[in-house]
């Protein structure tokens, strides 16, 4: 192995604090993680992406994006279909060699195996890995009817050498190819071969920030306004928007990290009346009808028209910005023309009163999902307090610590992570976040769930992620058996529970932060945490609950089976 290589993989596993296993092994985490992390522009678990040991059919890594979301069970595949009404799916399958050549037996053995993981009557072993996912594609291809488009497949096979364009390998990249296509599973098949050089140039590029060039004719110059650099109001072609919400591939872009409300789906009055517009044969009206699009960047460079933007956010105009994607291949889109704001800022203080004048057209519920509340910047600032062994990151914003390598990877918690360790732990609800976080973020949106409420302290939401991390460096070190995984976070309430030296005090009330700091005392002692977490899977191991069964962490019935062991066992 190259010694570039070999950097980017001591680089990786110290920045995701992962334990080497084994060359190879190693070698297969730098390769998913390069290849999803340019095809997926959200922050995500390697492990997730890992297929296990023995029986894997000859795949190293698999990620299963729909409608721009990274699937890890059936039931978010049914949210999708019920916010959205479509399916939009992609395959991202890996094979990592260390070989210094590209090996045309390795290549068939590769496409042979990803024609096995679809097929009806599978040839090969599957491990449990393989099963879990395959259970998911089946789900997705009963739910065809929703496809706007048969699912795209990308292929990614790496090596340590050079690709040369072999003739041989070509042929059979062909051949493979075709076989795949002859499953009329697939709207578009493409295979990628990389060497060491592509995959380090990929590499780099997952730590670039968000950026696009757009051609900005129809706009005026806004005049100087304090803490802004540069602002433009203006209309944009449809061709030029679009470089804007989506990447060369065409994959919907992460840039709506800054806006109040989350996507809707198109099952609503307003997203649907867009949609019929932008299908209608007079489309051109749509830009009088819609308010439009505000785009905060932290710098815009103009040329002459070209304007490059970097950094940037849509801070309103989420809905209409999705119903625009989602319509891309509409035959009348091309006509159309999207109002723009376009405003340059590093003032955070002016992104967030920006952020909330350009959404206040409609009512917009406090509990939803928004990633600039005061709450949320305040949060952040509190992980910032912490320092050393009790450092973390809150990522409010997706990948915002990609550029900086100072920052362990492991230890940026994202929101939907921490929302899942604190319902999990402080709210014991961790049936609801274990694998479908779909329900509790509707719950979360119908404010019926106290999360990220104003009078809330915010020492239980840096506990529960902080435990959170904890375990999950357990995991990777392997001090704690990885099948315990599935129930990490009835782990964590079993923490709380055990470990609480009083009754759980209200979260807006000074006594939660005493109750979190004899918590903390305990994580920040690996010992101590230790023999915490063995003691909450001897409660899960004794009592009447199976981590093994898929329902039975679901279900809040065996929740509270663990709650009423740890109550008889206090009486004993």
């Amino acid at each position: 192995m190259d010694r570039i290589t070999e950097s980017l993989i001591k680089e990786l596993l110290s920045n995701h604090e992962l334990k080497s296993k084994s060359e190879s092994k190693d070698f297969e985490k730098l390769v998913n993680y390069t290849v999803v992390s340019n095809e997926y522009n959200k922050t995500f678990d390697i492990e997730n992406l890992t297929i296990g040991e023995g029986n894997d059919t000859g795949i190293d890594g698999l990620a299963i994006i729909t409608n721009g979301q990274l699937i890890e069970s059936k039931d978010e595949i049914d949210d999708l279909i019920e916010k959205n009404n479509f399916l939009e799916v992609e395959f991202i399958f890996t094979q990592a060699k260390t070989s210094p050549k590209f090996s045309g037996g390795d290549i068939t053995t590769f496409f042979f195996g990803v024609l096995d993981f679809f097929s009806k009557k599978p040839k090969l072993v599957r491990n449990e890995s393989i099963k879990k996912l395959v259970e998911i594609t089946n789900h997705i291809y009963d739910n065809a009817s929703k496809f706007k488009s048969n699912p795209v497949l990308k292929l990614f096979y790496v090596t340590t050498g050079k690709w040369t364009e072999d003739e041989n390998l070509k042929g059979r990249i062909e051949s493979g190819n075709e076989s795949l296509e002859e499953t009329n599973l697939f709207g578009k098949i493409l295979f990628t071969p990389f060497g060491a050089r592509e995959l380090s140039t990929a590499y780099r590029k997952t730590k670039e920030s968000v950026n696009t060039t757009i051609s900005f004719n129809n706009r005026i110059t806004m005049p100087e306004i304090n803490g802004i650099s540069q602002a433009y109001i203006g209309l944009l072609p449809y061709e030029e928007f679009i470089k804007i919400v989506s990447d060369d591939e065409g994959s919907l872009l992460s840039v709506f990290e800054d806006n109040v409300r989350d996507f809707q789906g198109e099952n609503n009055d307003v997203n649907g009346g867009i949609s019929t517009t932008l299908n209608s044969s007079d489309s051109e009206i749509f830009s009088v009808l819609n308010n439009g699009v505000t785009i905060v960047a932290s710098s815009i460079s103009p040329t002459g028209n070209q304007f490059t933007i970097t950094d940037y956010q849509i801070v309103n105009g989420c809905q209409t910005s999705n119903v625009l994607y989602n319509n891309r291949q509409s035959k009348n889109i091309n006509k159309v023309n999207i109002p723009i704001k376009l405003i340059a800022t590093t003032d955070d203080d002016v992104k967030t009163r920006i952020t909330l004048a350009t959404n206040n057209q409609t009512p917009i519920k406090k509990e939803q999902l928004a990633s600039l509340t005061r709450f949320q910047r305040s949060l952040e600032q509190y992980y910032n307090s912490y320092s050393g062994d009790s450092r973390l990151y809150y990522e409010r914003r997706s990948k915002q610590y990609n550029s900086d390598n100072n920052v362990l990877k492991s230890r940026i918690i994202t929101v939907p992570y921490q929302i899942k360790s604190f319902a999990g732990m402080f709210l014991n609800e961790p049936h609801n976040v274990t694998s479908f976080f779909g329900l509790i973020v509707r719950r979360l949106n119908e404010g019926k769930m106290q999360i990220f409420s104003p009078d809330h302290l915010y020492s239980p939401y840096y506990t529960s992620a902080f435990a959170y991390y904890k375990l999950e460096s357990f995991f990777r070190r392997g001090s704690i058996d990885t099948s315990y995984r599935k129930v990490k976070f009835h782990i964590l309430m079993l923490f709380r529970i055990i470990h609480g030296k009083d009754d759980l005090p209200l979260f807006n009330s000074k006594k939660i932060d005493r109750y979190c700091n004899d918590l903390l005392v305990i994580l920040n002692d690996d010992m101590k945490t230790t023999e915490a977490f063995n003691k909450c899977i001897e409660v899960i191991d004794n009592s009447d609950f199976d981590k093994t069964d898929k329902q039975d962490v679901k279900l809040v019935s065996k929740t509270k089976i663990l709650i009423d062991y740890l109550k008889k066992e206090k009486q004993l």
